[in-house]
């Protein structure tokens, strides 16, 4: 994925979940909109390394989008609105070999009894229909494990119990974790954040649903996934 000329600086806060504040390079001082309400739990010292894009909207309210942070030394992708394009690109390029075969792809797509929206929806001929719910992952700690999710999320369970229904109704249902940072080799639920997710995800997956992890190289002009990476949840 190709990213929009992108504009340094330096983040002087992030005042609340979609608001933060920036010193850029040339020493303005601007707001802007913050597209990941979680905790960014790293990734939002005051001081970092910031990169914005520009608002494509002139009459939106918050003129700048904050795109990647620098954190323990890797640079980390924010934008969880990029985060399903990211993944779709990687199916349809092959990156992501488990889900090659399927020549439909459909996003947003509602299913499940607690009337939820799938992030990406894969169909082919002969093949059962594969339910696909992304997941932005930019928490990690020391030795290279990434976690999810990185504050509590009663939405995150809901996924995992639709994906649940799908895979008991015949279908695949995949839970898709895209890492955005180049210093993680594997993901594991945030038990200590949201130990609710962390048992959905475990009973999940003993009922079928795929646990699939793929990190990204990331930099100031192009975001790629490129490795899958291990989802361990003993």
């Amino acid at each position: 994925m190709k990213l929009p000329t992108l504009t340094p600086g330096r983040l002087v806060v992030r005042r609340n979940r979609f608001v933060a504040e920036v010193a850029l390079d040339d020493d303005r001082g601007v707001e802007a909109h913050c597209p990941n309400t979680g905790s960014m739990q790293g990734c939002k010292t005051p001081g970092s390394r910031v990169w914005l894009s520009p608002a494509e909207n002139p009459e939106r309210k918050l003129q700048w989008t904050w795109e990647l942070v620098e954190a323990d030394g890797v640079l980390v992708g924010l934008h969880t609105g990029r985060t399903n394009a990211l993944a779709r690109e990687a199916i349809e390029t092959g990156v992501v070999q488990e889900l090659r075969g399927y020549a439909g792809i459909r996003p947003e797509v509602r299913y499940g009894s607690e009337n939820s929206r799938i992030d990406l929806l894969l169909t082919a001929d002969g093949l059962p229909p594969c339910y696909v719910e992304v997941k932005n992952v930019t928490a990690a700690v020391d030795g290279g494990i990434g976690y999810f999710p990185d504050a509590v999320t009663t939405r995150g369970s809901k996924h995992l119990r639709e994906l649940m229904e799908v895979v008991r109704d015949g279908g695949r249902g995949v839970i898709f974790f895209c890492v955005q940072r180049g210093d993680v080799a594997e993901v594991r639920p945030a038990d200590h954040i949201d130990p609710v997710y962390g048992r959905t995800l475990r009973e999940a997956l003993a009922a079928g649903v795929e646990a699939l992890a793929y990190r990204a190289e990331i930099s100031p002009t192009e975001i790629r996934l490129v490795q899958r990476l291990p989802v361990v949840v003993a």
